[in-house]
């Protein structure tokens, strides 16, 4: 068995990740019943979906910061407090009288989702090294899948009872406090608290803001491609005839639980800095251009499921590469960037894709997407080869 699997602070990990990447998508089957509960409220229809992209957008701008504070007061401190913020204002929606005041309480969700993010991905980098960090991102990714299927799956039956239930899912931060409070040590600090006592790994690569800035970017687009399935992909079912609402429900959980399966393996089976990122781009423009040809259920799954395998061998390996080469004192700071970026890349996506769909229908802009990532492939081999001084490349292993 992976060691990894019985140390306690690997499942903490794990455990804080669930509440994060998938937080948004939470409270999805309730958009219908609020707008249909606040239908006097004639900003409703735009409130609702508000209430979806919202914390994405508040997490965009603030994670950079949140990673800094990360890196300035400690990795605890800033994780439990964004795990009281997360309970408090995700369950606001229980009570609030107001679409308005939900709303806020969705912006203040955000940070609270930029705290968590934040540290614990830094808390990776502080307590593991080399392969076990990225296979602990790779099982990190594969809990959020799971966590994100899990949590939609109980909205949905929340839902069908009463439209505000699902607001209580996000309660499930309150247990998490104190078993996170046990398990989940603050790293030694260096003198003078500026960061974490490093370890015996290797020293910082004299690229790292580069090698940080050109993952951030590529998780950002990545995102802002990828996101199209949840945003347009129900759409496009009910234009080939699938308009049975378990039918989207179907091909969501088969990508989820790919991305959970890749996720592990991507940590198990390592190709490279550069091979790896580009075999799930190839996996995700096969997985798009499949959605896009579908004319039924069976190749909507599977072009899903390769979806789902191609962001699961991606995006732990833009994690692990710029943690890698970063020095342990700035983790925060590069943890924030890629956490400001995957969630810029949630909030941008509609707006990239919807003209897309207007302009060349559905099949149209899922084969876009699928150019996009052939695109993103090639632009990423050609940036990271510029980059590749001798400590970067004894990196490649890791």
């Amino acid at each position: 068995m992976d060691r990894l699997l019985v140390d306690p602070r690997s499942w903490g990990l794990m455990l804080a990740a669930t509440l994060t990447v998938m937080s948004n998508a939470t409270i999805t089957p309730s958009l219908p019943g609020l707008e249909a509960a606040f239908a006097d409220d004639p900003l409703a229809p735009t409130i609702t979906r508000l209430l979806i992209t919202a914390p994405s957008l508040l997490v965009a701008v603030v994670a950079p910061l949140a990673g800094v504070l990360t890196d300035r007061l400690g990795r605890r401190r800033p994780l439990l407090w964004g795990l009281v913020i997360y309970a408090i204002a995700g369950t606001a929606g229980l009570y609030l009288p107001t679409l308005e005041t939900i709303l806020a309480s969705r912006l203040a969700l955000g940070l609270g989702v930029a705290l968590i993010m934040t540290a614990q991905a830094a808390l990776i980098g502080d307590y593991f090294d080399g392969p076990a960090r990225g296979r602990l991102v790779g099982y990190q990714m594969a809990a959020t899948n799971l966590g994100g299927l899990i949590f939609v799956t109980t909205a949905g039956a929340l839902a069908a009872i009463d439209a505000r239930l699902p607001f209580a899912i996000y309660g499930l931060a309150v247990p998490l406090f104190p078993l996170l409070w046990r398990i989940l040590p603050e790293p030694p600090r260096a003198a003078g608290g500026r960061g974490p006592v490093a370890r015996h790994e290797l020293p910082a690569d004299p690229g790292w803001r580069m090698v940080a800035t050109v993952m951030s970017g590529a998780a950002g687009l990545t995102f802002v491609i990828f996101y199209a399935v949840p945003t347009q992909l129900p759409y496009h079912l009910q234009g080939i005839g699938l308009t049975d609402p378990r039918h989207a429900g179907v091909v969501m959980g088969a990508m989820m639980a790919s991305a959970a399966v890749m996720s592990v393996v991507s940590g198990l089976v390592r190709l490279g800095r550069i091979a790896t990122p580009v075999a799930g781009y190839l996996g995700l423009a096969g997985g798009f251009a499949a959605i896009a040809l579908a004319q039924g259920l069976g190749m909507a799954m599977a072009g899903a499921a390769l979806i789902g395998a191609g962001l699961g061998f991606c995006m732990p390996t833009f994690i692990t590469t710029a943690l890698n080469a970063a020095p342990a004192r700035y983790r925060g700071l590069v943890s924030g960037l890629i956490t400001s970026a995957i969630f810029l890349g949630q909030f941008l996506s509609p707006l990239a894709s919807t003209p897309l769909v207007a302009h060349l229908g559905y099949p149209g802009a899922f084969l876009t997407g699928a150019t996009g990532f052939v695109v993103l492939a090639v632009a990423l081999i050609a940036m990271l080869r510029r980059q590749a001084p001798a400590v970067q490349v004894k990196r490649i292993s890791e």
